[in-house]
């Protein structure tokens, strides 16, 4: 495994993060996604990953509402793995009390209450990483960061990080920190997949600049650049999340993983393994957060970073992309 240093600090993370979102109580009624591993089937996968060398865990509160975190926390705890060499990362925004007074959100109230919460679900002391899921923009940004620098200095976050929003507001949030005096988001946590790219235009450079690092979430876009486009599979034919996400620009997109699919057939790689391979090819990604749902999916991405693009090839890769709606949702 290969490790590098966290954007501008000084923690060490496995270039690919296991993401634990595919990991809680399976069930609709348990969350929006039915298709997440419980206990029993998740524990191999961990194993495999961690046998591998994977140091670096991202999970969050509302993922399966909360058993996401609990089984991380409960695997963690299984293979007696030393809490100081590893990474673990938790989110809060999204709402665990739908519908009910304070049940979402950045306010401070909110943040002191679901830091404490992922705590206990993790069986943990602290968290190595504590983001916003996405920008709370019913919540003062000044609020937003003190309540974070907050949590930081009482021991139960190491760093801080964000996700999903515009460069300007991030940027914004990092200048209101340390005008303050205030601890400052040191990741960002965006999509960047070979059918969405709109992160270059702005964030990547931001982030490059600022020696931020970046872990994107669904580097295979919810496994449309893991398989030949329209194959079926038992997540695929369940999930309601990644239509919402990538729905809208089927006719675009399948041209780019029809191509993906060629070029990884010339090079006699899985599609999965070249996709993640162009993605740690660029010098602003820290680690992408793949989210395994089998042991072989563990080594498929483990494999990818020992494989090495040509510049033609890479270009090949992008060639087909056409610039998408960017929303700051997703």
């Amino acid at each position: 495994m290969q490790y590098v240093k966290f954007g501008n600090t000084g923690m060490d993370v496995s270039r690919i993060c296991l993401g634990c979102m595919s990991f809680g109580k399976p069930g609709k009624e348990n969350g929006v996604f039915p298709w997440a591993k419980d206990y029993n089937d998740a524990k191999p996968i961990f194993k495999r990953a961690v046998d591998a060398g994977i140091n670096y865990f991202d999970t969050a509160n509302v993922y399966q509402l909360g058993t996401s975190e609990e089984i991380t926390g409960r695997l963690i705890k299984e293979f007696g793995l030393d809490r100081d060499e590893i990474v673990v990362a938790t989110k809060v925004h999204f709402a665990m009390r739908e519908g009910r007074p304070n049940g979402a959100g950045s306010s401070r109230k909110n943040i002191m209450a679901e830091i404490d919460h992922s705590l206990k679900r993790l069986g943990l002391d602290y968290v190595d990483l504590y983001q916003i899921h996405r920008l709370d923009h019913e919540t003062p940004m000044e609020e937003i960061m003190e309540a974070l620098h907050d949590v930081v200095k009482s021991g139960k976050a190491r760093y801080i990080g964000a996700s999903v929003m515009w460069a300007w507001e991030f940027e914004r949030c990092n200048q209101i920190a340390e005008r303050n005096g205030w601890t400052k988001f040191v990741s960002m946590q965006n999509q960047y997949n070979l059918i969405y790219r709109e992160e270059e235009r702005e964030m990547m450079p931001l982030c490059q600049d600022r020696k931020i690092a970046v872990v994107p979430w669904s580097p295979l876009a919810g496994g449309r650049c893991a398989h030949p486009w329209g194959t079926k599979t038992d997540r695929n034919s369940i999930d309601e999340v990644s239509p919402m996400v990538w729905g809208n620009t089927d006719a675009q997109d399948k041209i780019v993983v029809d191509n993906l699919e060629k070029i990884s057939k010339e090079l006699g790689y899985t599609m999965a393994q070249v996709s993640l391979a162009w993605m740690l090819s660029k010098p602003y990604i820290t680690s992408p957060i793949v989210g395994f749902t089998s042991e072989k999916h563990v080594e498929e991405a483990v494999s990818a970073l020992d494989i090495k693009l040509s510049d033609e090839i890479i270009k090949r890769l992008e060639a087909p992309y056409v610039p998408h709606i960017k929303t700051g949702l997703y």
